[in-house]
């Protein structure tokens, strides 16, 4: 298969898509290990078709990177380490590594005290918060990952963004079939979707954003300038806040306003900070009981009666398992614009991307 233009959308194998992603980072020094990890990452919420999180991140990355608000640190330092505890400093470090070594930290304290919490600052986006929750889902446990992000929401009431958008994942594990797990950004939608609406010239709902004065707009680029606007309102809002003292405050890193946008000045840190969490069920006694019942409770909701013209009913992240599972096999589907910024950061970098297959 030929390579297409740069202009063109594809439909891109998820192998072609991670060894693209890959050569990216390795070009700028990382290890083979990093460098895998972060497109692994980024490609996998690409499966998912949650492309506000794939690779239309690399370009930001990368610049912030080559800007030195990233550092190449590809391990978080240990501060400090209390029984089923620890707080790490990730100096700025890409998420992905600094995710993945705390979650690991936490799965590893649940084993031995039935839970295990790791509270991560000086942290940089960690892609799609699913990984992580689910990663300790595999390993048998609950897990719960979040992070904090620049304030983009107003409170009840409020005239300016005072919350972030954070996210929040919760991963339940079930036998022999996909785990449940629940992902979430604490805005009505998450900005990345705005920004790549803004990037396709597509409209978005009016219960997305406001714009600078305040106003429910349709208009992305208008939203881009204003605020997102809380699920649930005060709900959303009360949520966002707690996620900020679970990450910012309890680490001693940042929180509130100081946290950095992504897509600011890219010489600055962004300096979000992150909580991972893992419960091990068999620490309550009730390891077989758990599992037996977890699936209960999942069959009880698909067979769940539906309404006229709805087909079917789903758990927290089974929709996204399917499209992944439909993409690995069909190909992923990369607007141009996406495409084009991946080939010309590949450019920059005096990386030639190998021909596309699907």
């Amino acid at each position: 298969m030929t390579q297409p233009a740069a202009t063109d959308s594809a439909v891109l194998s998820a192998s072609w898509l991670t060894g693209a992603v890959q050569q990216i980072f390795l070009a700028l020094d990382y290890s083979l290990s990093a460098a895998q990890t972060v497109a692994e990452s980024l490609v996998d919420a690409d499966l998912r078709g949650v492309t506000s999180h794939g690779a239309l991140l690399v370009p930001m990355y990368v610049e912030r990177i080559q800007h030195g608000s990233v550092s190449r640190a590809e391990s978080a330092e240990v501060l400090h380490d209390f029984g089923a505890v620890a707080t790490l400093d990730a100096h700025h470090g890409l998420g992905q590594l600094s995710g993945d070594q705390a979650m690991r930290m936490a799965i590893d304290k649940a084993r031995s005290f039935g839970i295990g919490a790791v509270a991560v600052r000086n942290a940089f986006h960690f892609g799609a918060a699913f990984r992580y929750a689910d990663a300790a889902a595999e390993a048998g446990c609950l897990g719960v990952a979040a992070a904090n992000t620049r304030p983009l929401m107003p409170a009840p009431g409020g005239a300016r963004p005072i919350v972030g958008n954070n996210p929040l994942a919760v991963a339940v594990p079930l036998p022999d079939r996909p785990n449940i797990v629940l992902d979430m950004a604490l805005s009505e939608a998450a900005l990345g979707k705005v920004r790549l609406a803004a990037q396709e010239g597509r409209t978005i709902p009016a219960t997305w954003a406001t714009d600078v004065m305040g106003e429910p707009t349709t208009d992305p680029v208008a939203a881009l300038e204003g605020m997102l606007l809380p699920t649930g309102g005060p709900k959303g809002y009360g949520l966002a806040l707690m996620v900020d003292v679970l990450t910012g405050v309890l680490s001693g890193g940042a929180f509130g306003a100081g946290v950095r946008g992504l897509y600011a000045d890219t010489t600055v840190p962004n300096n979000c900070a992150h909580f991972f969490l893992a419960i091990d069920p068999a620490a309550f006694g009730v390891a077989e009981e758990f599992a037996c019942n977890a699936l209960r409770l999942a069959d009880e909701i698909e067979a769940s009666p539906t309404k006229p013209g709805t087909e079917r009913v789903y758990l927290p992240g089974q929709l996204e398992h399917e499209r992944a599972a439909t993409a690995t096999r069909a190909g992923i589907h990369i607007d141009g614009g996406v495409l084009n910024a991946l080939h010309k950061t590949a450019k920059s970098l005096h990386v030639e991307l190998k021909s596309v297959s699907t």
